[in-house]
Parts: C-alpha cells; sequence; structure tokens
C-alpha cells in the first residue's frame, strides 16, 4: 500500500494531473500574494490582523503560510474574515 505522499508523486509523474496541480497552486499562491499585498498596504501585522478577525496571531501565520505550503485551502468564510479585517470584502468569480 502506498503512501499519501507516495500516491501524490506518483499521481504527478501523470503530465495532465501535473498542469491542473501546477493551475491550482498558481492560484492559491495569486491569493496569498494579494493578501499579503493588503496586508502591507494597511500597515497590519498578523496580530493585529488576528485581534480584528477575533482569532489570535499564530492561526494567522498558519492561515498566510498554508496558502504559501498548498496543504490547506481555507475556507471561504476564513478568507472573509481576513478580508474584513483588512476593511477589505471577498469576491470569487467564476470565469
Amino acid at each position: 500500500m502506498l503512501t499519501h505522499d507516495e500516491l501524490v508523486a506518483k499521481m504527478l509523474d501523470n503530465p495532465r494531473v501535473r498542469a491542473e496541480y501546477d493551475r491550482l497552486e498558481r492560484e492559491e499562491f495569486a491569493i496569498l500574494d494579494e493578501m499579503l499585498a493588503a496586508r502591507r498596504e494597511a500597515g497590519l501585522t498578523q496580530a493585529q490582523i488576528a485581534e480584528r478577525m477575533g482569532t489570535k496571531a499564530p492561526a494567522v501565520a498558519r492561515l498566510e503560510s498554508s496558502l504559501a505550503s498548498g496543504r490547506h485551502s481555507p475556507s471561504l468564510e476564513t478568507l472573509r474574515k481576513y478580508a474584513a479585517a483588512l476593511g477589505k470584502r471577498l469576491e470569487v468569480h467564476l470565469v
């Protein structure tokens, strides 16, 4: 029986799977880039964002790092809270 990591590696050997994986990864990095740029523009720390979201700084650090690592996709509600903490709103579009 394959481990999770072995199965993922095997699946990524397929060029079509790899292409889709890379596409999704680029989208998540784009969201992370927007979030970090908005936080920098607002001049807020992770601790300040966390306070506005009603959570703790490590939760915001995990949110930002999870997008960077691609290991977890946050819920829309979490992204809405993050956006609201920056005085922004989240928009999701199908194109």
